[in-house]
């Protein structure tokens, strides 16, 4: 049995087992990504779709999607790829040198390097980082979107060669956290690591009855605030999906209520989806 030093879940896996996550696999006693290079998505999107606002606005950026998570959100927007294992599906396989080499492609077209986004990038840890160290040889950005469910020594490795996150906080009780599987504390801590040296926008899907509350809101942004007050936070409109579509949609004027109170704390709040 070998066990999974990740994530907070820390998977412990026999020969042939897969984590939590459907990315990664204990073979031959190691725990190898069955995800590297496994590509579901990819497409050219502005930098602000990620999202980043304060982060080479106006440009573009080559984003990347494989599958698994090690988070079971019941509200996934991408969940027939976070779900899916390696039976499921179709990829395309696109190896480290060949991600970059599109990227830099794709320069004449406003691009300035390779988002690693859709499912959770971070279960494929290694393609992300044998990716990430040739993009910057190559003088290209590098960007991560993630759950921030990551322990602290692989993020730290990792650090010096990404340039920006955005990072969900997806509530602030761990209350609400054990409805996704999640950590609230490891999350919070990804924050305050990456924020050390690399640009940093944190996202909040505000979903009604569930996060939208003013004590809520006015805790996360505070403790954000205790971090950094300049880091950007995105308050974002739910939409029904995946296992919690008999929800509603986020009223809009909740959104507008939020961002006066998360504004107390930090300078930046944006809204999305409205």
């Amino acid at each position: 049995m070998t066990e999974c030093e990740l994530c907070f879940h820390r998977c412990r896996l026999n020969e042939g087992q897969t984590g939590f996550c459907k990315a990664r696999k204990n073979i031959e006693g190691k725990i190898i990504p069955i995800n590297y290079a496994k590509v579901t998505s990819i497409h050219l999107d502005p930098i602000e779709k990620k999202p980043l606002r304060k982060f080479f606005p106006g440009s573009k950026i080559l984003s990347i999607g494989s599958f698994g998570c090690n988070l079971r959100c019941p509200f996934c927007q991408n969940f027939t790829i976070s779900t899916m294992d390696e039976h499921q599906g179709k990829t395309i396989d696109l190896s480290p040198q060949q991600a970059v080499s599109m990227a830099l492609s794709m320069v004449d077209q406003g691009n300035i390097g390779i988002a690693f986004t859709y499912n959770e990038p971070l279960v494929s840890y290694e393609y992300v980082y044998d990716t990430s160290v040739l993009a910057k040889k190559a003088g290209m950005k590098t960007v991560i979107v993630t759950n921030g469910t990551i322990e602290a020594a692989p993020l730290r490795k990792l650090l010096p060669y990404i340039d920006a996150f955005n990072i969900d906080l997806k509530g602030f009780t761990q209350t609400f956290y054990d409805k996704l599987n999640g950590n609230l504390e490891q999350v919070k801590r990804t924050i305050e690591i990456a924020s050390e040296r690399s640009h940093v926008e944190v996202t909040t899907l505000v979903i009604p009855d569930e996060n939208d509350d003013d004590e809520t809101i006015e805790a996360l942004a505070k403790w954000l605030a205790s971090v950094n007050p300049s880091i950007p936070l995105h308050l974002t409109r739910f939409f029904p999906a995946y296992l919690w579509r008999d929800k509603p949609a986020t009223p809009i004027d909740t959104l507008y209520r939020l961002r006066d109170i998360a504004l107390k704390y930090v300078s930046n709040v944006y809204l999305g989806n409205i």
